[in-house]
């Protein structure tokens, strides 16, 4: 994950085991990202959860033996902008109870900063799935973990949210096979606010195009450009081309193209659809994209050589004139 910023990143220092904090004992770090921290801990009653310290890497420092970050008076206006962001982002995330959204419990200031509580899930991401286990990646698949995760989507999207940072590695698969969308940290962007202070994080390859420079753009379609990646990036294994060096010379080879015969036509449709760079040409909302994972599944066709070829030109002909509109 990098942050389109020129200031340097530097390392923080994470809380220690055993550290307590409001009514919670850290039990170990679970990941460090450039805008937040995630520990597990244990609250009063011994059971697991999730916590999320705003620490971003670009604007403070923590250094081994503290506990409050250290903010240089030119960075202080965009920590406090962001961590007031991130408390109201804590606040509204608080108020959605989905089965397909990681649930916050709490969030308290302390230490100079804020902390977002979360249940504590048990299970893996989708990224380390589909890492670990290509096979399971068919079509029925990618529609069922899409379509459920969707509904997390659309009731985020419903409260003015976007995650902004959408992928495989943010898709937590519970040992249930139920898809949970986690780690909101590049939420702060809201529908109904203003262009914020703070750059929001983003994943090259995963990210829209108007997640680098058009950022009066970004709205839902910018989160569905991250799902068709997303679902790109589960059937070959890797990281699309990232949306800048597309808009310079799109070398992504259309899903129609490159997996025809394997998914169904419907299927990689969709997947281009969602990869559209003009984001008036993808689905407009989650239930338009919904609608199109859950229509009948037509069985693929074999298709020639010369069918892939004349194929790939109508394809990439379609996708640079959306484009150059």
């Amino acid at each position: 994950m990098i942050a389109p910023t020129r200031m340097a990143q530097q390392a923080n220092q994470p809380l220690p085991a055993g550290f307590k904090i409001d009514e919670y004992c850290i039990e170990r770090q679970l990941s460090m990202g450039g805008f937040s921290i995630v520990y597990v801990a244990a609250d009063r009653d011994q059971k697991r959860v999730a916590i999320k310290e705003y620490l971003p890497n670009t604007l403070a420092l923590r250094s081994e033996g503290r506990t409050a970050p250290l903010i240089s008076e030119e960075h202080l206006p965009a920590f406090r902008y962001g961590m007031k962001c991130f408390f109201e982002e804590g606040r509204t995330l608080a108020a959605l109870s989905h089965p397909n959204v990681i649930r916050v419990l709490n969030f308290f200031r302390a230490n100079d900063t804020v902390y977002m509580v979360m249940e504590y899930e048990h299970g893996r991401t989708l990224q380390d799935l589909i890492q670990k286990s290509p096979a399971v990646v068919t079509e029925n698949f990618i529609r069922n973990v899409f379509t459920k995760m969707l509904n997390g989507l659309r009731e985020v999207h419903a409260h003015r949210l976007l995650h902004l940072d959408l992928k495989p590695s943010n898709i937590y698969m519970r040992n249930s096979h139920t898809p949970v969308l986690i780690d909101f940290g590049a939420a702060r962007q809201t529908l109904a606010c203003d262009t914020p202070m703070l750059k929001p994080m983003y994943t090259p390859g995963f990210a829209s195009p108007e997640h680098y420079n058009r950022r009066d753009l970004l709205g839902p379609w910018s989160d569905i450009y991250s799902v068709g990646a997303s679902m790109y990036a589960c059937i070959s294994g890797s990281t699309p081309q990232p949306a800048d060096e597309r808009m310079e010379k799109d070398r992504l080879v259309p899903a129609m193209v490159r997996w025809q015969g394997l998914y169904s036509d419907q299927l990689l449709e969709t997947i281009d659809w969602c990869l559209s760079l003009n984001h008036g040409y993808r689905p407009q909302s989650v239930f338009a994209l919904q609608k199109a994972l859950t229509e009948p599944v037509i069985a693929p066709a074999s298709t020639s050589v010369g069918q892939k070829d004349s194929l790939l030109r109508q394809v990439v002909g379609k996708l640079k004139k959306t484009r150059d509109q």
